[in-house]
């Protein structure tokens, strides 16, 4: 059996905050008690949304609380030749084609033909990119835009290239999450073709996911539940090019007052870094492990000395999200 290998894989949006360290908690415990490597990947693939040196600043908050990682550190940017040769084996074989589509022409295209809850959900991914609150292109954000499949049979006369899309079928696409249970999507009706090269000419996170797991040998795979519906796009991936698919465990995501998860758009609070046993212990509680009292004062040592021997991963609630602790 293959050594455990796992990761925490943030984007360095913002400061590291408390949505963020519950993948980053749950991710290492999973992996040291298993007597597994626990890498760090830094996902900088999106340099819109990134700001300069939160790469920087995630590692010391890391590091100021006691996360040790195995190894160097990963980083997305420095891995583009690796995702243009995954997309090369994929065009060799005619998996994907270019696609001249904009966000708008697909979204009217829903307006036209689709039921009105799905064009009602068009119209609101259309309106929330115009105000600003969505996010440019493709990332590991998923769209609520269902690909028609304007371009699969080639681009329509006089019209340029902007992405990259791949094939996708109707056949299920299910996997058995270790806590969140069994989950299954058709791609071709829920999500459709799917971008893997965007208009900036940047590499999405599908894609790059799925390559950089393969190239770290990560056996296991533990992450928040937002990215839950992202997962049969990348096995989808990880078949296409004949790589492994890691065990998935989506722990529950931590959301605010008004239901949304924790991010930089959302104004989470960073991490102390003086003083970080205190919100640590509010993670362990977060992810059902049931601390005591004592251990939100103890020192940093003692505190991970804890954690390691009562670590338990039936212990963490069956959700996908949950509150964020109150003060």
């Amino acid at each position: 059996m293959d050594q455990y290998r796992g990761r925490f894989a943030p984007s360095p949006t913002g400061p590291l905050h408390f949505g963020s360290l519950v993948a980053a908690v749950g991710s290492y415990l999973e992996a040291k008690s298993r007597g597994g490597q626990w890498l760090v990947r830094m996902e900088d693939l999106d340099p819109p949304r990134e700001q300069p040196g939160a790469a920087d600043a995630i590692l010391r908050t890391l590091e100021a609380c006691g996360l040790a990682w195995d190894g160097m550190p990963m980083y997305q940017s420095q891995r583009r030749e690796a995702y243009r040769a995954a997309l090369a084996r994929l065009e060799a074989q005619g998996l994907v084609y270019p696609c001249a589509c904009t966000r708008r022409e697909i979204a009217d295209s829903i307006l036209a033909f689709a039921p009105a809850r799905v064009a009602g959900s068009a119209r609101n991914v259309l309106l929330s990119h115009a105000s600003g609150t969505g996010f440019g292109g493709e990332s590991r954000h998923d769209s609520a835009l269902i690909y028609p499949g304007t371009c699969r049979t080639g681009l329509a006369p006089g019209k340029t290239p902007r992405a990259t899309r791949v094939r996708v079928d109707h056949d299920l696409v299910g996997f058995e999450d270790v806590l969140q249970g069994k989950v299954s999507q058709d791609l071709a009706a829920e999500i459709g073709d799917f971008v893997l090269l965007r208009a900036d000419a940047l590499y999405a996170y599908q894609l790059a996911v799925v390559v950089d797991d393969a190239e770290q040998g990560i056996t296991d795979v533990v992450r928040g539940a937002d990215l839950l519906d992202s997962t049969p796009r990348q096995i989808y991936l990880q078949r296409l090019l004949g790589l492994r698919t890691p065990r998935y465990l989506h722990l529950p995501a931590a959301v605010n007052a008004a239901g949304e998860k924790l991010s930089k758009q959302t104004r989470a609070a960073p991490v102390h870094e003086r003083d970080p046993v205190p919100v640590l212990t509010q993670v362990m509680d977060f992810l059902g492990q049931a601390p005591p009292a004592q251990i939100g004062r103890a020192p940093l040592a003692e505190f991970w000395r804890w954690a390691l021997a009562h670590w338990d991963a039936t212990h963490i609630p069956r959700r996908r999200s949950l509150p964020e602790p109150r003060g």
